[in-house]
């Protein structure tokens, strides 16, 4: 007589995990995980991948051409088309611009300073205001009076007109631009915090550690911090992609990352007469590869927002 084999625990473990992962695999957002991951391979890779990678890409490729590899009949040219379009070659797939450099190389490279921008910048906003936020929500007294009424006050100013003065205040530089976006960045993670925890701090569990005599430092490392990370990395996906405008923004502006450095808000500041010249692809493809980080950030931050909230998720 046949016998049927009754799996063993391990095994109904394993298939309960497996479809908890497909389940979650469904509601990932794809498509804005998938332009993230594209741009943070093009940065990655940039070195590598790019067109013409033993080459400089923030000097024209005809000098190098002939100062490196001595050859006199050299097929790269100033201002030339993208491959599809008349005159254009796949060796600079998106043409070059006015000084004769490879868009596509700029671009993979321009992906490098403005993910490390975005990031650091937004990181470092985020390590301020929550410290900040936590101090105010829990120590309470004169710490939240001075720590909200500098949050205010700094919320009162118009994010690009205060990064735009403290760039002007220092020289333009990459790291520069990394502390201005931590200035001008803190004062919403203060806020979100210290509401935050004003409501853990009514919590049993934090009532406990007091009575149990655990100091409030432990308390704060311990208890607080790891309670708002949920928080804090729903405003940090949602701010890297406001960073990234106010990165490209400076440099449009000329307050920000120097050139010839391969921004994409300085490639766009440099071509601009290119636009109304009919060289179009100069200024539409950094505009395109802002939108994409942009876009899939704040996407990817909504989604976070919905999972991390219990009320959201339950809708």
């Amino acid at each position: 007589m046949a016998t049927i084999p009754i799996a063993t625990d391990q095994t109904v473990a394993v298939l309960r995990v497996a479809r908890r992962g497909y389940r979650a695999l469904q509601n990932v957002p794809v498509i804005p995980l998938l332009m993230l991951g594209v741009l943070t391979a093009m940065a990655i890779l940039a070195p590598i991948v790019a067109p013409h990678s033993k080459l400089d890409p923030v000097k024209p490729l005809r000098g190098q051409c002939l100062a490196k590899f001595n050859m006199p009949d050299c097929p790269y040219v100033d201002n030339a088309p993208p491959f599809w379009a008349a005159g254009g070659t796949l060796d600079t797939p998106l043409g070059t611009d006015s000084l004769g450099r490879d868009v596509l190389s700029r671009l993979m490279h321009g992906a490098r300073i403005s993910l490390i921008v975005a990031l650091t910048g937004t990181l470092f906003a985020g390590a301020i205001g929550t410290i900040l936020g936590v101090l105010a929500g829990y120590m309470g007294r004169w710490w939240d009076e001075i720590i909200m009424r500098i949050t205010d006050a700094w919320l009162t100013l118009p994010s690009l007109v205060f990064a735009i003065l403290l760039s002007s205040v220092r020289e333009p530089s990459l790291w520069n631009v990394v502390l201005i976006l931590g200035l001008v960045f803190w004062s919403r993670y203060s806020r979100a915090v210290r509401g935050e925890v004003l409501t853990l701090r009514e919590r049993d569990f934090v009532k406990l550690a007091e009575i149990n005599g655990i100091d409030k430092l432990t308390i704060i490392r311990r208890h607080l911090i790891p309670n708002v990370m949920n928080t804090v990395m729903v405003l940090f996906s949602l701010q890297v992609g406001v960073a990234v405008i106010i990165e490209a923004s400076l440099s449009f502006l000329g307050f920000g990352v120097p050139p010839p450095e391969p921004s994409w808000g300085l490639m766009m500041a440099q071509e601009r007469e290119s636009l109304m010249e009919g060289r179009w692809w100069l200024e539409v493809f950094p505009g395109i590869c802002i939108t994409m980080l942009v876009l899939s950030a704040n996407m990817l931050g909504d989604w976070l927002r919905v999972r991390l909230d219990p009320q959201l998720r339950n809708r």
